[in-house]
């Protein structure tokens, strides 16, 4: 029996070149917002543009995982950990997180917590979305599966 290739040139290329899309998706939209180019944003505009990205980017992964499940691999790592983890940002969520809640402890727990759980229930409804385009609505697919 064959056995499995750990590392294969082609994903990482695929990876590299989505993971570039996706980067340049979320700085299109974020970088405009950033008071650092000297506009005057209320200091909530970025946080809440992330996580727009991040909900958005959850049920897209939900989808392309229901959608394209394991029968086409490398077009799923192009878009599922290349483009759409480009795209997403848990480290930028991390640190808007604790800086909200450090200026506004309420705000920066809603925050989190609009994070995590519209998060989780965006990626349950791409991924129902995604099963049901490829009639497959029942199937649960394991946590290790999904990216």
């Amino acid at each position: 029996m064959a056995r499995a290739r750990w590392f294969s040139p082609v994903a990482l290329v695929l990876v590299i070149v989505g993971g570039a899309l996706g980067v340049a998706a979320r700085a299109a939209i974020v970088v405009p917002l950033t008071p650092a180019l000297g506009m005057h944003t209320h200091p909530l505009v970025v946080p809440a543009a992330t996580l727009g990205i991040n909900l958005l980017g959850s049920l897209l992964l939900g989808f392309v995982v229901g959608w394209l499940d394991d029968r086409h691999p490398l077009a799923r790592t192009f878009l599922g950990t290349g483009v759409i983890g480009g795209f997403t940002t848990y480290s930028a969520f991390a640190a808007q997180s604790v800086t909200t809640a450090s200026a506004s402890p309420l705000v920066g727990l809603a925050l989190i917590a609009v994070s995590l759980l519209g998060g989780v229930l965006c990626a349950a409804i791409g991924l129902a979305v995604g099963r049901r385009v490829v009639d497959r609505p029942g199937e649960v697919e394991s946590a290790g599966d999904a990216e």
